[in-house]
This record gives structure tokens, sequence and C-alpha cells, in this order.
């Protein structure tokens, strides 16, 4: 039986979300299909389990929006739409709507992200450095000091080796380094995307 590879997974469907993007002419709108998009962000979830710790905080409340958006797509097409909904029925800034659970679902994956730079750019099997970096950057300006304080004391408590998050992940070294670009490169572009969507409607990004 064929092993489990949710990093290669993660690659692989972002770096389809971003050849989508680059299929759309210059000056117009470019339109990520809700569906497409939620199932790859489906994918995150086998790495924020596996990586506890720092990343347990935003695990449940993750998965709940990635479903809300899963659930989305089923009447609804591409995320313009989806946000433009919400922007008609003044539900933007109501928690539990579409566009909300949008917003930090993308921040979850501007976390991912950063959180991959900081592994490849630091040496030694240690996460620690990474995570605390990659939360700080992302999201501690969103929290209260006692969840920071909670964090903070998660990252030396509960989170793995380098090694460890590999072995879970059924990968080694070479192979995660190639997979973790990938997924650098094609999530920058989609989540500068979903910010941009934001910001050309006057929502902004910071709420």
């Amino acid at each position: 039986m064929e092993e489990d590879k949710p990093l290669q997974k993660m690659a692989e469907a972002f770096k389809e979300l971003s050849n989508g993007l680059n299929q759309f002419p210059e000056g117009e709108e470019a339109c990520l299909e809700v569906a497409a998009f939620s199932k790859a962000c489906s994918l995150l979830s086998p790495l924020i389990r596996c990586l506890g710790g720092v990343f347990l905080f935003a695990e449940i409340d993750y998965v709940a929006k990635v479903n809300d958006l899963v659930e989305a797509s089923k009447s609804i097409s591409v995320l313009p739409l989806m946000i433009d909904d919400d922007v008609r029925s003044d539900r933007v800034h109501k928690a539990g709507s579409h566009t909300r659970n949008l917003l930090r679902v993308n921040r979850t994956l501007h976390l991912i992200k950063v959180f991959f730079e900081q592994i490849m750019s630091s040496e030694g099997n240690s996460l620690k450095d990474p995570a605390s970096k990659a939360y700080s950057q992302v999201f501690s300006s969103y929290h209260g000091w006692a969840v920071r304080k909670d964090v903070t004391a998660s990252v030396y408590d509960a989170l793995p080796t380098k090694a460890e998050m590999l072995n879970k992940l059924n990968e080694d070294d070479t192979s995660s380094r190639i997979h973790m670009q990938s997924i650098i490169s094609s999530a920058a572009q989609v989540s500068e995307h979903i910010d941009q969507l934001f910001i050309s409607r006057g929502l902004g990004t910071d709420w």
C-alpha cells in the first residue's frame, strides 16, 4: 500500500490553484473555485495535527472554518461571488460568515507559509524557532496576553522535532524541502490573491 504523503498532496493542490490564477488575463479579476480552494486547505489539517503545540490553538477552529467553505462551495462557485454575496447581505464581519471564515483560513495558510520559510532558512532539528517566529509574525497581534502565553509555553512542551514531523508526514529532508518550497511559492500567490479580493472591496484584512 502506498504511503500517505500529505505534504506532497498539499504541494500539488496549491500548485494547481496557483496555475489556475495564472490563466486569467492581466487586468481581469481571477476567480478561484470555492470547492478547489477549500479542498486544498483541508489538506493542511494533517500537518497542523502532527505539529501539535503552537498549532493546536488553530486546529479545531481551522477545520470548522474550512468545513464551512466546503458547504459554501455547494451553492457558490467562486470566491469573488462568495464575498460579494456577503457584502450585499451586510454580513461580512458577522461571526460565521463565509467571508470572515475565508479570512481566518487564509491567515492560517499564511502561517504555514511563514513556518516553512523559517524551516528552510534554519539549521538543526528543532522547530521551536520556526514555529515561534511564524506565530509571532502572523497570529500574535490578534490574540490576547493569556493566549500568547499559552502558545509560547506549548512551543517548549509539545512541539515535535523536525525529524519527528517528517516521519509523520512520510518524507525525508530532501523530499520535504522540495514540497515546502513549492508550497511557499504557490501558497504565497494564493494568499496574496485572497488578500487582494478583500482590499479591492474596501474590506481590509486586519480584522
